[in-house]
């Protein structure tokens, strides 16, 4: 009877860890089909609102140059975007931010930056107040935007309070910063390369100051991610005989802590935060014919990849976002015989 007894209760058991939610296998990467663009192409962002609402941008090659190459993800689909003025002149996208209930992408067009705003009542543009040489980065808030490079005097970091310009001044001893992100408008953080090294500055409403950031020996930044919360994530390689080594930092508010996860020298600037808690990144894959993709989660990195594509020789997501739930991924991925074209992959989400 009580051996009974326990084959009864182990079944049991056994039976709800098959329906139980808890148990249920973890839904893998799938394809996202994109309509083509004019090959090769480059892809520059991705960034979500929600489960329903997602914008990629980039560029693609043409006769006459580059063309700015817009798509929008509306929770089902992909379509091109051809709407914003100026769609089929020369120039480029780059980073999407969204600010409030508007959609702003920043662009270069005819070596001119500015700020495509998409609102309920459609597009407009915020020219910058002068031309730069280089475009590095731009960030977006309600409240406030920069956008940073250069041009024939140096650094420039211009900042609008949505009705004007300024350029603001940094500390002394940068000479270039490489990125840009914020929190909120008194809130904002870059990395420079300064006469020092790499330095991490912070903007608290008045002026850019050092950070203090304890950042490894002879390492670089590759993004900084900032989250509600006040927690701070850094990521860079740091150097040692001649050797690049992914780095992690995190603030909690009080101190950093640095850790170097099982990466190798991989690029981070794609890294984002999932909606599961951990860090994700495209790295790269030692399968052709298939994405690769990194979990971050405390101590442990795990990999995971995409679907396979037939006759595919390269496959690169080049940008990640939370959307809701899931992860999106846009990329390009090079079939055998033809030039590098667009692809996108979702994790979790409808089927």
């Amino acid at each position: 009877m009580i051996g009974l007894r326990a084959f009864v209760v182990c079944l049991v058991i056994a039976c709800a860890a098959v329906v139980s939610p808890a148990a249920a296998v973890t839904p893998g990467w799938t394809a996202l089909p994109v309509p083509a663009a004019a090959a090769p192409v480059t892809v520059s962002d991705i960034a979500a609102r929600g489960p329903g609402e997602a914008w990629a941008t980039g560029y693609e090659r043409v006769a006459d140059g580059m063309r700015p190459m817009l798509y929008h993800w509306d929770g089902t689909a992909w379509s091109r975007d051809t709407s914003f003025p100026g769609a089929a002149e020369p120039g480029r996208l780059g980073a999407v931010q969204f600010v409030g209930e508007e959609t702003w992408i920043f662009r270069v067009r005819a070596g001119a930056g500015e700020i495509l705003r998409r609102s309920a009542q459609g597009w407009s543009a915020v020219p910058l107040p002068q031309t730069l040489w280089t475009y590095q980065d731009f960030t977006a808030v309600p409240g406030a935007a920069w956008v940073v490079g250069e041009d024939a005097t140096g650094l420039k970091v211009l900042h609008y309070d949505g009705s004007g310009w300024t350029a603001q001044s940094t500390p002394d001893g940068v000479l270039y910063l490489m990125g840009i992100t914020a929190r909120t408008a008194t809130d904002t953080w870059a990395w420079a390369d300064t006469t020092t090294g790499t330095t991490v500055l912070r903007w608290n409403g008045t002026q850019w100051r050092d950070a203090d950031v304890p950042l490894p020996p002879n390492s670089n930044v590759h993004t900084i991610l900032l989250d509600p919360s006040g927690r701070a994530t850094i990521s860079g390689s740091r150097y040692t005989d001649g050797v690049p080594r992914t780095y992690l930092m995190t603030f909690t508010g009080h101190t950093w802590h640095t850790t170097y996860p099982n990466l190798g020298d991989t690029q981070t600037g794609a890294m984002v935060r999932g909606p599961d808690g951990a860090l994700w990144l495209p790295v790269r894959s030692d399968r052709a014919f298939q994405s690769k993709y990194a979990r971050l989660s405390g101590p442990r990195t795990t990999f995971s990849y995409g679907p396979e594509r037939t006759n595919a020789i390269d496959v690169k997501p080049r940008a990640l976002t939370r959307a809701g739930a899931s992860l999106l991924s846009f990329g390009t991925v090079e079939i055998y015989g033809s030039e590098p074209n667009l692809m996108s992959e979702r994790l979790g989400g409808r089927p």
